[in-house]
């Protein structure tokens, strides 16, 4: 890991480094666009192309049914189902908090307004399955789709080498009563969610995360058709705000947790010592080479790096300006500082608390913005997945009480039918 001294940075230095996933000469995007492209003429057969050509799987058929899935789901031990159903019932807790009636209110007599939830009516979950089979994102986007009310929810996971999904897939879809998971993975998996094929239906809403070519097809899906996508969720990252009072072991475990990800995710360590970089450093070289996923986590870090600053407040500003998908503040002082936290997605507050429990079962949603973008976006949650309707009634004395303004402001802007649709009532 590269380390910088914040003072010596320039505002272009600080610009390069918390710039991330770029994608200068659109290779990426090329790719993508042919892959969209040839899924929207060819459909079911694209894919199935495709999971020969990327995931080496020879498919007869494009989904599980409920019978396949509930004999994969065979494989799990007790142990194994307790501790998804516990991270089930922490994120149902938590999420079924955000389903809210909200009021009505009289913006003055007569004049009532509100707003009321609708589900989106078809959502599409996309579950990732590469190096690393993710059934906790698949609890993180059910939950709350099944919470919300959606009508239809179309999952898509791309096929193991036995043609079928992972063991723990196939147990969270029983516990979220899905009967039916596509064999799609990647860009096409997108694209088919987008467009529909023969097997899969087009969904109004694409939610998960993915490598940089499942976040260049969401970003382009969301810009040429009529499905939004809930953001560009990319590569995964953490930021690991410490101070002298942060415990170098776990600051080295927190940062290969984030680093085993894959080899485009991010490990920053923003502290305000050289001695606490270099002691993290030291214990990172004694946690990594047991890791299985070792080979994997050092070319994470060798794209990662260190800041030290000179202050808590000075790590807050580079923080706020990297705006991480995760942010562990480890240090005892975290209440002084909360304050300050202006571009966040999910922040784990003090030593005792690492990302792991809020990527698996403390409740909180671990699909969340990226490269940035938590300085526009929300993680998911129940929101994500409905509607907000507004609706207003007004009554005779509401008419009388608005009308006057109605009036004037629509002479003002020139548009007398707007006008006339006032006076017409307020007349009669």
């Amino acid at each position: 890991m590269k380390l910088f001294n914040y003072s010596e940075l320039t505002a272009t230095d600080i610009q390069k480094l918390v710039q991330r996933n770029v994608d200068p000469a659109n290779e990426i995007r090329s790719v993508v666009e042919e892959v969209i492209t040839n899924v929207q003429q060819h459909g079911d057969n694209a894919l199935i192309d495709y999971a020969q050509k990327f995931d080496k799987v020879s498919l007869s058929k494009l989904y599980l049914d409920k019978a396949e899935l509930e004999e994969l789901a065979t494989a799990i031990t007790d142990e194994q189902k307790a501790a998804l159903e516990t991270a089930y019932n922490n994120i149902y807790k938590f999420h079924q908090t955000q389903l809210k009636t909200e009021d009505k209110v009289e913006t003055m007599p007569g004049v009532t307004c509100w707003r009321e939830l609708r589900p989106i009516e078809k959502v599409g979950l996309y579950i990732p399955g590469g190096s690393a089979v993710l059934p906790s994102t698949f609890l993180m986007l059910g939950i709350p789709a099944r919470i919300a009310g959606c009508h239809e929810i179309v999952i898509c996971s791309p096929p193991q080498k036995s043609g079928k999904v992972n063991a723990f897939i196939a147990y969270v879809a029983l516990l979220l009563g899905i009967d039916k998971i596509y064999l799609a993975g990647g860009a096409q998996a997108v694209a088919a969610m987008a467009y529909g094929t023969e097997s899969i239906t087009k969904v109004d809403k694409i939610f998960g995360p993915g490598n940089q070519f499942v976040t260049k097809a969401k970003t382009i899906i969301q810009s040429t058709t009529t499905t939004a996508i809930d953001m560009p969720a990319g590569p995964s990252e953490v930021l690991v705000l410490a101070d002298d009072t942060a415990i170098p072991a776990y600051i080295a475990a927190d940062l290969l947790a984030q680093a085993e990800h894959g080899i485009d995710s991010q490990s920053v360590l923003v502290c305000t010592s050289v001695a606490i970089a270099e002691a993290a450093l030291a214990e990172i070289e004694k946690q990594l080479p047991v890791l299985p996923r070792a080979e994997i986590a050092k070319l994470a870090l060798d794209n990662s790096y260190i800041v030290v600053t000179s202050s808590l407040a000075e790590a807050m500003d580079f923080s706020n300006k990297y705006a991480p998908e995760h942010l562990i503040l480890a240090t005892n002082s975290w209440e002084q500082i909360t304050g300050s936290i202006i571009n966040a997605g999910s922040v784990f507050l003090g030593n005792l608390t690492p990302e792991s429990a809020g990527d698996y079962a403390s409740g909180t949603n671990h699909t969340l913005p990226t490269s940035s973008y938590a300085r526009a976006y929300s993680g998911v949650s129940v929101d994500s997945f409905v509607k907000k309707i507004t609706f207003q009634y007004i009554t005779r004395e509401g008419i009388q009480n608005i009308g006057h303004t109605v009036e004037v402001l629509a002479e003002m802007e020139g548009l007398h039918a707007h006008r006339n649709a006032i006076s017409i009532r307020s007349n009669n």
